[in-house]
């Protein structure tokens, strides 16, 4: 398995509510820094796209 290395978001302030993010050739994973081991969301870059497109269109969707 290969290991991931983890980011923290740029927009994230101080506290435990932070988005990180670790990418490979093939997939885009993220996480919370609350429960940085537990719950991952892994998906493709285009899959990752496709969502953050349609959240731009209807910020509502948040």
């Amino acid at each position: 398995m290969t290991q991931l290395t983890w980011q923290k978001s740029s927009y994230c302030a101080q506290g435990d509510s932070c988005v990180h993010v670790a990418a490979t050739t093939e997939t885009i994973h993220l996480t919370e820094s609350s429960d940085p081991t537990e719950a991952i969301l892994t998906a493709t870059p285009a899959a990752l796209d496709a969502l953050l497109a349609v959240l731009k269109k209807d910020p509502h969707l948040v």
